[in-house]
């Protein structure tokens, strides 16, 4: 007889079959050629409490017993007893109840969520123990410096509402940014440059000196990634040292347009100090850009781990885990478990789209701020491009009625798309390749050129002669003027 199994509801107990043999009748027994059984289920504790027990053992027990054996045999009267034989069906013990209880949706959803969270703890953890190279504990506080500490040593900058904003380098296409710090070097083996807007062709690099050698200054390359300043592991350096006593961001190349800085961290690469960085970048308010409409990954520029990153690796565990507690329950994979593979993926996408709509809430309060009760000219006014707005209104009013032709030159893309954008419906030539302009070959008398913040343009007010470029000069007229624009007629 087989016992139990581990996932029965009553582990003592088994279930067998009891089949009474019954002796027949004494009018069949000439020629009787079977026995006549009657099955009769029942539950026992074991197989042995089928039989009767044995008597104890006494001296009166074995003098009867030697009395009935002393008995002629065949004076015995032959007396046929009805006899019962027990057969014992072995009954596998059935995952069914344990399926069962497993397959509730319940169930399902609620151990799918807790799997979900380790499999994000440990996601986490697995991460800090790459990101996170100083310690855990009793870690100094992060050190950050705002725009308003920096200094401009080379080049032209603007202190801003958002921060330094540098216009252009120094005759030698160089901008240098400095500060004065004092701080251990080991104790913050990570400098972070918060800049954006930097074009791919500038190099930038991070210069410091420390106590130990003051009269040195040590140079650092620094990574440009999507327009922005990788943070600069220097833990490894030879020179990083001692008390830094200052720090200077090196910019050089030409600038096609302004750089903005909002500052400079050390930081200690703790865990906490990390794992915060990771969790203020992914509820930093996203505002709207261009390449919003194609997607929003979420949280502030320069993401070292975007959210639907870690919620992917995190799903992909959860899953993994998942299916394999359902193999380690029954055995085998169950139907039922798509409940919770499907709680899994719907807690991934509820936290990614929570976010979402968190951003878009910030989004439309912002959109409100800057638009809110104004007619559509001032809503133009108060956008990116108002000053390119404001130009082009000024050119229309000195254009004749369509048709007339116009080519828009600028330096950057946007301001010459915008620019023709908003001089439609007049029949607008730009590139939106490059900041060429036609060649003077190609341009007829009566056009129009409007020139935004390109540079090349040469116009003698005194013998009212047009240049651009390398080309010859042309015969036009300066009809409007404004810094870094200017609308010219050919004649």
């Amino acid at each position: 007889m087989k016992r139990a199994g581990p996932h029965s509801k009553h582990p003592h107990l088994s279930v067998v079959h009891v089949v009474k043999e019954r002796a027949p009748d004494a009018k069949s027994l000439p020629g009787a050629k079977r026995w006549n059984y009657t099955p009769e289920p029942v539950t026992v504790n074991s197989a042995l409490s089928l039989f009767p027990e044995e008597q104890p053992f006494s001296t009166a027990n074995f003098a009867t017993k030697q009395r009935l054996d002393t008995r002629p045999v065949l004076d015995a009267p032959v007396v046929r007893t009805p006899r019962i034989q027990y057969r014992v069906t072995l009954m596998p013990d059935s995952p069914a109840p344990v399926a069962s209880a497993m397959a509730s949706p319940a169930r399902q959803c609620t151990v799918a969520a807790a799997v979900f969270a380790v499999s994000f703890g440990a996601c986490v953890l697995g991460y800090l123990a790459f990101a996170a190279p100083g310690p855990w504990l009793d870690s100094p506080p992060t050190l950050q410096w705002t725009a308003r500490e920096l200094s401009v040593r080379r080049g032209s900058a603007q202190l801003a509402s958002g921060g330094l904003v540098v216009a252009a380098p120094d005759a030698a296409r160089t901008v240098v940014i400095a500060l004065s710090t004092s701080f251990r070097a080991r104790d913050y083996p990570v400098v972070a440059w918060d800049a954006s807007g930097i074009p791919d062709n500038i190099e930038a690099s991070v210069l410091w000196y420390s106590d130990i050698n003051s009269s040195r200054v040590f140079r650092r390359a620094l990574d440009v990634e999507a327009g922005r300043i990788a943070s600069a592991a220097l833990a490894q350096d030879p020179g990083w040292l001692g008390h830094i006593g200052g720090l200077a961001l090196v910019l050089q190349g030409d600038f096609t347009q302004p750089v903005l800085v909002r500052g400079v961290a050390a930081r200690p690469m703790s865990a906490l100090q990390v794992m915060g960085d990771r969790i203020h970048q992914w509820l930093a308010f996203d505002p709207w850009t261009g390449a919003s409409i194609n997607g929003v990954a979420g949280g502030s520029d320069g993401r070292d781990l975007p959210l639907p990153a870690i919620l992917a690796a995190v799903a992909a565990l959860a899953s993994v885990a998942y299916l394999g507690l359902w193999r380690w329950r029954l055995g085998y994979l169950h139907s039922a478990a798509g409940v919770g593979l499907a709680t899994i993926f719907l807690a991934a996408w509820i936290i990614a789209d929570a976010r979402w709509q968190w951003n878009l809430l910030r989004q439309a309060e912002a959109t409100w701020k800057l638009y809110g009760g104004k007619t559509w000219e001032q809503r133009h006014l108060a956008a990116e491009d108002g000053a390119l707005f404001a130009f082009i209104d000024r050119v229309r009013n000195k254009l004749p009625p369509p048709p007339a032709r116009i080519f828009m030159a600028a330096d950057v893309p946007y301001l010459r798309a915008r620019g023709a954008y908003h001089l439609y419906p007049y029949n607008v030539y730009y590139d939106p390749a490059s900041t060429a302009i036609p060649p003077p070959g190609e341009v007829r008398k009566g056009d129009y050129l409007v020139v935004y913040q390109r540079r090349g343009v040469q116009y003698d007010t005194a013998e009212q002669r047009l240049r651009w470029d390398a080309y010859a000069p042309v015969s036009a007229d300066l009809l409007i003027t404004a810094p870094g624009a200017a609308l010219f007629q050919i004649r």
